[in-house]
């Protein structure tokens, strides 16, 4: 089984993934080509994705039973010990919880019941 998931790609590439592959949503193919067609359908999903993002998951013979590819992704596969896991990169901007001691606005009791401080 083969999944390919574009977001962003050109109406072509995804013209082009239909001969072989099944639409499923929007961006969204499935199908059970062979390993060489597979491999070939992501090269051209690389080579024409543009600005654009692509996700290739497969069955294969491993503990998972399942590998994938990224192509521009913020998210990449990593290996950890066998296993393929995904890794996120940490968010740039500190949220509201990071920030050091609560916003501002808020009551003497709100900031007495969340920081333990008046």
């Amino acid at each position: 089984m083969t999944v390919i998931v574009l977001t962003n790609c050109p109406a072509g590439l995804r013209g082009f993934l239909t001969r072989w592959l099944l639409e499923i949503s929007a961006g969204v193919f499935v199908g059970d080509p062979s390993a060489r067609i597979r491999d070939a359908l992501w090269a051209e999903v690389q080579q024409y994705a543009g600005q654009g993002r692509a996700l290739l998951a497969h069955t294969t013979n491993n503990e998972q039973g399942f590998t994938f590819r990224t192509h521009d992704h913020a998210w990449h596969p990593t290996d950890h010990e066998g296993i393929t896991l995904i890794h996120r990169p940490a968010p740039n901007t500190p949220g509201p919880a990071t920030q050091n001691g609560p916003p501002s606005g808020w009551s003497r009791a709100a900031k007495r019941r969340r920081f333990g401080r008046g």
